[in-house]
Order: structure tokens, then sequence, then C-alpha cells
């Protein structure tokens, strides 16, 4: 472990990444965490709301995002800045994925159905660094040899295959897999050879006039959904806390 650690994390110069990612997950975890509390009325917590405005994180969660980012880019050759800016970044991001819904939708979802989709991002981003500190590199270049890595042609080859298969599995529907396919290409691989999702641009051009095809792909979604809607949900609700039930037909709580 000691070895891995060194290897993937310190020698390489990775630190910056981790710190930034573990500043990224705990932010998310306290933000929501303070949120679900102020939510039950509990603590001495309550939102920000100078003038009767309510100000939302995700604003100094931009501001500490590009204070952090554009820091970090003078920050070169310098460990300890380096790592400050990091951190700084790490945080900003945790609190603008975490309304990550509400600049979608432009509108507090953040209790809602829609505001699962802030979740969604975190989950996938916290991910994506991940395959990123464990030596993935974008698609598949680090899996080439030295002599493959020499030869212009594969380079190009690899690349613009891996990129075609992201593209179709994007195409098809399959955000997550597109996004994870970029630094793992046997994922966009499988997700490109798979039937798509109904209501996808593929499915849209090239299922429209094959009926058996549409009805296997909705067949196979439907079925997807069922087995991992629940299990997803549930993920949810632990780590993010669960949105208000609709109180009339088309109604929520706000």
């Amino acid at each position: 472990m000691d070895d891995w650690f060194y290897r993937n994390i310190v020698e390489p110069g990775k630190l910056p990444t981790l710190l930034a990612l573990s500043s990224f997950i705990l932010t998310f975890l306290i933000t929501r965490t303070v949120t679900r509390l102020i939510r039950a009325g509990k603590g001495p917590f309550r939102n920000v709301t100078p003038g009767g405005m309510h100000i939302h994180h995700v604003v100094p969660g931009v501001i500490l995002t590009v204070v952090g980012g554009f820091a970090a880019l003078s920050a070169s050759g310098h460990d300890v800045a380096a790592a400050v800016c990091a951190v700084i970044f790490g945080i900003g991001a945790g609190l603008v994925l975490d309304e990550f819904a509400l600049l979608l939708h432009l509108d507090d979802v953040y209790w809602t159905e829609e505001g699962r989709k802030s979740v969604e991002v975190v989950v996938l981003a916290a991910a994506l660094a991940l395959l990123v500190l464990s030596g993935f590199s974008p698609l598949g270049v680090d899996q080439l040899t030295e002599e493959e890595r020499e030869n212009r042609a594969v380079v190009i080859l690899t690349l613009a295959a891996d990129f075609v298969f992201v593209i179709i599995t994007l195409l098809k529907g399959k955000l997550r897999m597109a996004l994870i396919g970029v630094l793992v290409p046997f994922v966009a691989l499988f997700g490109a050879v798979r039937l798509a999702r109904p209501g996808s641009p593929w499915a849209r051009r090239f299922y429209r006039n094959r009926p058996r095809a549409r009805a296997r792909a909705q067949l196979r979604s439907y079925r997807h959904d069922r087995r991992w809607d629940r299990p997803r949900r549930k993920f949810q609700d632990l780590i993010g806390g669960a949105p208000d039930r609709p109180t009339g037909p088309g109604g929520g709580d706000r």
C-alpha cells in the first residue's frame, strides 16, 4: 500500500490532485450535513440572507474555484503554494457542484427531485478524479507501450478510435459511461456496442424504422432502471438527503 501511494500519488506530483479531491469530497459532505440541519431546524446554522436575499453557497464556491484555479497557474514549482491552491480549488468545486442542479435549472431545486442531479454530478466528478489518481489518462494513452508511443500513427489511431467510442456512447444517451470512457476506453467500447437508450439521438436516428430494435432498447432500459433506480436513490438519499415529497399534482415543497 505504501509503495502504491508513493508511486501513484507522491512521486508523479499528484499530491495536489489528492488534496483537491479530498477537500472537494469533505466540503460536499460538510455542506450537505449543514444544509440538512438547517432544513430540520436543528443546530446553530441558518441560511445567509442579508437584506432578505438568500445567498446560496454556490456564490462563495465560484469565487474560491476561480481564485484557486488562477492561483494554481502561478504556483508551479512551489509545493506548498500548489497544495494550498489545490485545497482552495477543491473547496470551491465542492460548493459549486453541490448546487449544480440550481445552476442547471436556474431555480432553487435543492430539495426537489431535480436536485438529485447535484449528487449525481458530485459522485461522478469524484469517481473521475479517483481514476486520474489511479493512473488512468484520457483516451487510454497510458496503455500504450514505449514503442507504440514513438509511432505517431499508432497514437493518433488509438486516440481517434477511443474518441469515436466516447462520442457514440454519448449519442446513445449514456453520459456517465461516456465520461468514464474518456479515462477507461473499455467502458466507452462497451457502451458503444450496446443498445442506445430510448429517446437518445442515436435511437431517434437509427431505430426510427426498426421497431424491433426500439422495443429491445425500451425493454432493456426498463429492466436496467428497475434494477438500479432504487439502490441509486437510496445512496443519493444517504449522502445528500431525501428530496421533498410532492404535496399535490405537479406541486412540491420549496
